[in-house]
């Protein structure tokens, strides 16, 4: 039987990072990003249409339900990175608070102008 050996390879500074490095690492944050985007605007329509027809003051029946779909949108992300490829061993809290906060963003802002701008 052979064993495969894995090699970690050390990490560079900002200083010995090719151009092509910095560009895959800037392409990838790109990506990470539009994903809690999408999610996020995605989640917010579902919140919208899940929640029930809002009342006068703009509640909604079901609301308590629009936010676990954006906490839902949040736990998924890190499932469409690893199901696309993408490392998510380097990321640290800071990130996925990032991650997290760019989809609430966009959550809260698709529902609120759904809520707000669709008549009744």
């Amino acid at each position: 039987m052979s064993e495969e050996v894995i090699v970690e390879q050390p990490v560079l500074t900002k200083k010995q990072k090719t151009k092509q490095d910095k560009q895959a690492e800037h392409i990838a944050r790109i990506k990470r990003t539009l994903v809690a985007s999408f999610l996020g605007i995605i989640t917010g329509a579902l919140s919208y249409y899940i929640g029930g027809v809002p009342d006068a003051a703009g509640f909604q029946n079901d609301g308590i339900l629009g936010f676990m779909l954006m906490l839902a949108g949040i736990v998924i992300q890190k499932h469409i990175f690893i199901l696309s490829g993408m490392d998510t061993s380097k990321l640290g809290g800071k990130d996925w608070f990032y991650q997290g906060f760019m989809t609430f963003a966009f959550w809260f802002m698709t529902w609120t102008l759904l809520l707000t701008a669709i008549p009744r």
